[in-house]
């Protein structure tokens, strides 16, 4: 599957098509999850709020393609997301980051949920992953989210 972007060189603001490639590796009702192989980037669109396993199944699926391929970045578009659980966001902070941290996650681009209080709930574990070295942006939209993170380190 290959995706068409038309965007501007960010040096010169010239025009140019960017060409990239990438597999669904998971696709439910709540999300869909895609590699970006060429870039090493793991991407995920949340559908509508999701919460418990199939939240902790979508990072997880993303952590074992960070192993198995190598990647060093992410994408999250958590426009349709909400506030996550307390449960869910401990899980997150304390369990999976630092095992994806450990299999080379460097650069993560997020677009922030529409609602404010998931935006609040975001900027928390922002904080909390930037001060452990994590590089992360926020983006209003995922195309300039991955034209940065095409470039990123």
């Amino acid at each position: 599957m290959c995706g068409v972007r038309h965007s501007a060189d960010y040096r010169t603001g010239a025009p140019k098509i960017l060409i990239m490639s990438k597999r669904l590796v998971l696709e439910n009702e709540f999300v869909q999850l895609w590699y970006h192989p060429a870039e090493r980037i793991v991407h995920h669109q949340f559908r509508k709020f999701i919460w418990g396993e199939q939240f902790r199944e979508v990072l997880n699926e993303g952590l074992r393609v960070f192993e198995r391929e190598g990647a060093t970045k992410w994408l999250s578009d958590d426009r349709e997301n909400s506030a996550l659980s307390k449960d869910d966001t401990e899980w997150s902070m304390s369990d999976w980051f630092p095992r994806v941290a450990k299999a080379g996650w460097k650069h993560w681009a997020i677009v922030l949920p529409q609602n404010v209080i998931g935006q609040m709930n975001m900027a928390r574990i922002i904080a909390a992953y930037s001060a452990q070295g994590l590089t992360v942006r926020v983006f209003d939209e995922p195309g300039a989210a991955l034209d940065w993170l095409s470039r990123a380190g």
